[in-house]
């Protein structure tokens, strides 16, 4: 069912050809879901730290577009932090029977992979930038290095880039929404915004 024997996907957000390889590598994920697994996308962030912002941002771009081949939790209105994070969790198993997680975050990492967005089999580690044990996300996850990691790392998410986070938003969620309704309608698909 998965794609176990792949290395992770990893684009830079500034690649022309961006969107259209997030969205085919997405869409080869998706397929695979059994259609009887409901797809959850759960953006995990908060919106009082311009870094870890990329979650929620997410989110509530998602919500402006319509589609009922999925569902999704965490916005700028609505967070999923660390303080809400398992109940979000529980509350979603309990909505849907054994859904398929889509765990999106923000991360942490080298000069050179920031503005990377990565995408793999397997959950998200929320917190795991700043030091903290959260409870892992997702069947597949998809992050954005929206800085560099390894020293004073609470500072550095206050002082990442609105803009960074900004267009990596847009070309995450735009990426993800093409991929599910390529999965979910065929090779056609037509967007709609609220």
């Amino acid at each position: 069912m998965t794609l176990m024997n792949e290395l992770p996907f990893k684009v830079a957000y500034t690649d022309p050809a961006a969107s259209m390889r997030l969205a085919n590598r997405l869409s080869s994920y998706i397929k695979q879901i059994p259609p009887n697994k409901r797809i959850v996308v759960v953006c995990i962030g908060t919106d009082r730290c311009t870094g870890d912002s990329l979650g929620p941002l997410i989110g509530t771009i998602l919500s402006k577009y319509r589609s009922s081949s999925f569902d999704f939790y965490g916005t700028l209105e609505n967070p999923i932090h660390a303080m809400n994070l398992d109940d979000t969790l529980e509350q979603i198993n309990r909505t849907f029977a054994a859904p398929y997680l889509i765990g999106i975050d923000a991360c942490l990492g080298s000069a050179a992979s920031v503005g990377m967005i990565h995408i793999g089999n397997g959950p998200i580690r929320p917190g795991a930038g700043v030091k903290k044990t959260l409870t892992p996300v997702g069947d597949m996850h998809i992050s954005g290095v929206v800085n560099l990691g390894g020293f004073l790392e609470y500072q550095v998410l206050q002082n990442t880039r609105l803009h960074l986070v900004m267009s990596m938003a847009n070309l995450i969620s735009r990426s993800l929404f093409v991929a599910i309704s390529i999965s979910a309608r065929g090779d056609h698909v037509q967007l709609q915004i609220e």
